[in-house]
């Protein structure tokens, strides 16, 4: 099926990737060998093979157990909790949050993933639209991307001012400490992925009949933008990871380990009632760490 793109990319590009220049044809159904062969291991994932099914779905099933034991926890308590998630396109944001809230009653837990601002809401304070979604009492809100977009994305494609980036990265750190004092809990997840995984995962979409409506022009663009994404990833991470708000870093190469670690940090990370440890087993540290010195 050939499912035209907004963009014409008919002529096959050249991209740097990994230091070295690669002839990329996204519209050939055939995933080119230097993609296939190292997809998995980009970016020194620590893994040589993907985490076997069985596995991944025993451990899936006992992490959404404890979920929904953690959420009958909050409907009791009134306790909030906020999960941001971030990463490059195609890190697996939607996939994973999607997981967390596979079971978890839809009235309580709530996604949020804005459109572009509007005109009106480019003229109000920069957090104001999202201050608009943050949980009630006893309510589990997962982020979609979030205020980080001014942290990366905004930055790179030009759609803000150096000034308006700088300010957000000295507002941040106050505006989140606001959110902890106020007695929410902050999780802060950058799912890191490598540049040959996120160039198999779109050619992915570009030739799936389900999920090429993903493939966009941003993803077009930021093919050719993986070191200003990494330049103000980098920057983003060391200004606004803080001790009342670290930044978890998760590698994401794999997708049901990254799962999987997010799930578990969450539930390792909040003392609810009925918390079984064992069933949530311990943090995989070659998968999952703190800030920008995980990633070096």
């Amino acid at each position: 099926m050939n499912i035209p793109l907004d963009k014409d990319l008919a002529e096959p590009v050249e991209l740097k990737v990994d230091g070295k220049k690669r002839v990329f044809d996204i519209d050939d159904p055939k995933l080119p060998g230097w993609i296939e062969d190292n997809a998995l291991t980009a970016d020194g994932y620590p893994y040589d093979d993907r985490m076997d099914r069985k596995k991944y779905e025993k451990q899936l099933e006992d992490l959404q157990l404890e979920l929904v034991k953690l959420q009958a926890w909050q409907k009791k308590s009134g306790h909030r909790i906020m999960a941001l998630f971030e990463g490059r396109d195609a890190a697996g944001k939607g996939g994973t949050i999607s997981r967390i809230r596979a079971y978890m009653n839809p009235r309580t837990a709530r996604n949020v993933a804005l459109p572009k601002p509007t005109e009106a809401e480019m003229g109000q304070w920069y957090f104001q639209r999202y201050v608009a979604h943050f949980p009630t009492s006893g309510e589990f809100v997962t982020f979609d991307r979030s205020w980080y977009n001014r942290g990366v994305v905004e930055p790179v494609m030009g759609f803000c001012t150096p000034e308006q980036h700088e300010r957000f990265l000295q507002e941040v750190p106050n505006f989140e400490q606001a959110l902890v004092n106020d007695g929410i809990s902050l999780f802060k997840f950058w799912l890191n992925i490598g540049q040959v995984t996120q160039l198999e995962r779109f050619h992915d979409r570009r030739h799936s009949r389900l999920k090429y409506w993903k493939f966009s022009p941003i993803d077009i663009e930021g093919m050719f933008k993986w070191d200003d994404y990494t330049h103000y990833r980098d920057i983003m991470l060391e200004r606004t990871h803080t001790e009342h708000a670290p930044w978890t870093v998760v590698k994401a190469n794999d997708k049901r380990r990254a799962r999987i670690a997010v799930i578990r940090h969450i539930l390792l990370s909040v003392d609810y009632d009925g918390r079984d440890k064992d069933a949530i087993g311990k943090e995989d540290g070659k998968i999952v760490g703190k800030g920008l010195d995980f990633l070096k």
